[in-house]
């Protein structure tokens, strides 16, 4: 389950899809099933949130790994490496990995 919160020690992963409108639907069947079937399965997998845009552009996928390491890791995995070749194939990413600086809830 996602936990955010100030000064924990998760790497959050945040990464912005850009996609043709008609290939959103694709790219979050993609990343779902990249979760399910791998990325969960991971060492140091957390979480994952994916969201789509509402004008069809963009997919969001919000994941946290238990450190920097740990998503490293994943990135050199030949697994996880498959499922992003056929990702690039319909998107373009900007992934960054982030620290959370504060939260707000009423």
């Amino acid at each position: 389950m996602a936990s955010i919160e100030k000064g924990g020690s998760i790497a959050t992963l945040i990464n912005v899809f850009t996609v043709a409108p008609e290939n959103q639907q694709h790219l979050v069947d993609l990343l779902i099933q990249a979760t399910e079937k791998t990325m969960g399965h991971i060492p140091g997998f957390v979480s994952a949130s994916i969201h789509k845009s509402r004008d069809g552009v963009r997919v969001v996928n919000y994941a946290q790994w238990e450190s920097e390491a740990a998503f490293e890791a994943m990135a050199r995995d030949p697994r996880a490496q498959e499922h992003m070749k056929a990702v690039s194939k319909i998107a373009t990413a900007d992934f960054h990995l982030y620290d959370v600086a504060d939260t707000f809830s009423k």
